[in-house]
């Protein structure tokens, strides 16, 4: 249980990241993804990548620019605007669903105006996941530059979409749902230079 723990990733690299030690073998038609980051970062940078052997960028979370989010499914892109707030903690989820293409996005708790994306679309398994860097290969082909330096905690995510509540629970580690992993039961391994700290 990680529960009150942080990942830290102290500097800028081409290594480091944290491996999610999940098998994704099954098709997602709906996922919702949740994690807490705090960076002083303002060049672009990854939290959350989901690769396959077809599709580097099959699900993946990443910051563009100190007030834009930017989700990409199926390796097309969507992107939301949110305040930009130093020296805080920001919490996000982000939900997809299939059959109608819509994503749901939160922002520190507040739902935001919802939009479309790859409608009919299947994201595909077997997936090799990694926190703090974008794969541009099967579980490698990172970028310096795209690194994440700073504090990542409570990653969840879920084969289904997530309700306002849901997403509140999931801010406070506290989840209703049972996801398919969850920061209060975390299969994870460090590799290069990552700590996990309280």
């Amino acid at each position: 249980d990680l529960r009150g723990s942080v990942l830290v990733f102290p500097q800028e690299s081409q290594t480091a990241h944290v491996q999610v030690m999940v098998e994704m073998e099954q098709p997602l038609n709906n996922f919702t993804v949740c994690l807490r980051s705090f960076t002083d970062l303002t060049r672009p940078y990854s939290l959350f990548s989901y690769a396959t052997k077809k599709q580097s960028n099959e699900i993946l979370l990443f910051k563009p620019k100190p007030h834009q989010y930017e989700l990409v499914v199926g390796n097309k892109p969507l992107f939301f605007t949110v305040p930009t707030s130093l020296g805080e903690s920001e919490h996000v989820c982000a939900s997809w669903e299939s059959s109608t293409g819509i994503v749901g996005f939160w922002f520190n708790g507040k739902p935001w105006p919802r939009k479309g994306l790859q409608k009919g679309y299947t994201v595909e398994g077997p997936a090799h996941m990694v926190l703090g860097q974008d794969q541009d290969s099967f579980g490698g082909g990172f970028d310096t530059q795209q690194s994440f330096v700073g504090e990542i905690s409570s990653v969840y995510m879920w084969d289904t979409g997530i309700t306002n509540s849901g997403v509140r629970s999931a801010m406070y580690d506290t989840p209703k749902q049972t996801p398919i992993f969850g920061w209060r039961n975390f299969p994870y391994k460090i590799v290069g230079e990552v700590y996990l700290k309280p």
